[in-house]
């Protein structure tokens, strides 16, 4: 049985950052379902396992502990799992790293679909988008990163930045071939990371799962299809 219960909806976006940290722990989870988000999103807040307005939710039923906030998750997730660097400096820049994912996937759905995307909008946009990606350039290339080795932290391997990179741009960039060509131009250094730690067997078994599970789904609705008309992917 496993030891946690994970509640997001049935796509990978922001949740799969969990399920990229539990899967590089080695960690087995369930999922809620959508059904059960749904109750609990629209019950009392008396009745949540933690009040939350949105999933991700995670419950880690052996510690009897409920967490929601991807980027609060994660942080917790790292502690208790022992996956952190070791200095606070390393271990503030990790959770600064957590929430620039964050906040790269809410400014792609225009805040969570708040307007559609258009040839217009999202011209004006790419320089906004390549400035965020020089962002993890930059922090790599402060700690050692190259294009053929390296992490984004330091460090002799893979670490809860380097594992929520690799989500963030991987599930990006083989959704929308457009978004590749983007962060191989922009920051090739953290292309190249992406590659590595994408093909690391956990990870690239979480994403196997998730292409079979919801196939080329990536935050859904109408505003991935807005974004997919004006990539032309």
């Amino acid at each position: 049985m496993s030891d946690y219960e994970l509640y997001y909806w049935s796509a990978p976006f922001r949740g799969q950052f969990v399920r990229a940290v539990l899967a590089h722990a080695g960690k087995s989870w369930t999922e809620g379902g959508d059904a059960a988000i749904a109750d609990l999103m629209g019950g009392p807040v008396k009745a949540m396992p933690v009040p939350f307005m949105g999933p991700p939710m995670l419950v880690d039923k052996k510690a009897k502990v409920a967490i929601a906030q991807t980027p609060a998750i994660v942080l917790y997730l790292g502690e208790t799992l022992d996956l952190l660097p070791s200095t606070p400096e390393l271990r503030a820049l990790t959770l600064k790293i957590v929430c620039d994912a964050n906040d790269v996937i809410d400014e792609m759905t225009n805040d969570g679909g708040r307007e559609m995307w258009t040839d217009k909008r999202w011209a004006a946009f790419v320089p906004r988008l390549k400035k965020w990606m020089s962002f993890w350039e930059e922090t790599g290339r402060r700690h050692g990163l190259t294009a053929d080795a390296g992490f984004l932290l330091g460090g002799e391997t893979p670490g809860v930045a380097d594992v929520v990179t690799a989500t963030l741009w991987s599930t990006l960039t083989e959704r929308f071939a457009s978004i590749g060509e983007l962060l191989d131009e922009a920051a090739p250094m953290t292309a190249a990371l992406v590659r590595r730690v994408a093909q690391l067997p956990p990870l690239r078994a979480l994403a196997d799962k998730a292409r079979e599970d919801y196939g080329d789904t990536w935050c859904g609705g109408q505003i991935e299809a807005s974004l997919r008309k004006v990539l032309g992917d």
